[in-house]
């Protein structure tokens, strides 16, 4: 397989992933294959996550350069660090992980196809994958979800229907994984939102070294994970 080749995986097929390096262009490694939850659990502690549109070929990144936070990089704003403190929205963790993918899959075009929803579910189902969720008078209007294996996290996408709701959730995320050991979180894709709340680019080759480390840290903390939130939090910074 040249440089500029792409593996084609047939659904069913031996799990495999070529390595990070044999990405082409801004960091697609391979095509196809299947969302089964082997292959994902596969791809996440190889720091590999699926991303493509409903129209296209199941498409599996490992970009160049990965988006992290960092837990003391995180910027808070003024105006966040007030809606923090007067407790505006009620912070509830794997109560409605449905709810929070049905919020990030809600604008007009979205990677988020029922058939990833399903697969997110099963990972959610096994204790994979969780839900930072914003709550405002008995409704959900804000969050975030993501992936954790060992002492991992990687966020996949996020939504808010209200001013900082999103945020919020973001706060809580952060001191739950300082809390519980967890190394930088993986924020995937560079873009200016998330450099505007404290994540920084990280080159692959140093980004793998940490993965390493955190997917071995410890056994994964399986969910979900309503009960393990820390006493009085978030702490604000």
């Amino acid at each position: 397989m040249s440089e500029l080749e792409l593996l084609w995986m047939d659904p069913g097929a031996e799990l495999h992933f070529p390595p990070v390096e044999r990405s082409v262009g801004a960091g697609i490694l391979a095509l196809g294959g299947d969302l089964s939850l082997d292959r994902m659990l596969l791809a996440y502690e190889s720091g590999i996550f699926p991303w493509y549109m409903p129209w296209e070929p199941i498409a599996w990144w490992a970009p160049l350069e990965r988006c992290v936070l960092r837990h003391d990089r995180l910027k808070v704003s003024k105006s966040l660090r007030n809606t923090l403190r007067k407790r505006r929205f009620e912070v509830r963790v794997d109560t409605d992980f449905a709810g929070v993918l049905k919020g990030c899959a809600d604008r007009e075009e979205t990677w988020l196809s029922p058939d990833v929803e399903r697969a997110f579910m099963e990972m959610h189902h096994f204790g994979f994958a969780h839900s930072f969720e914003a709550w405002s008078d008995g409704e959900l209007v804000g969050g975030l979800f993501g992936v954790a294996i060992g002492r991992q996290f990687t966020g996949d996408s996020m939504f808010s229907y209200a001013s900082d709701a999103s945020k919020v959730a973001l706060v809580h995320l952060v001191d739950f994984a300082r809390h519980w050991g967890f190394g930088a979180i993986d924020c995937q894709i560079v873009n200016d939102h998330l450099l505007s709340l404290g994540a920084e680019p990280q080159p692959r080759a140093e980004f793998m070294q940490e993965l390493n480390r955190n997917v071995q840290a410890a056994p994964s903390l399986r969910g979900p994970w309503t009960d393990k939130v820390p006493e009085n939090w978030p702490i604000v910074p």
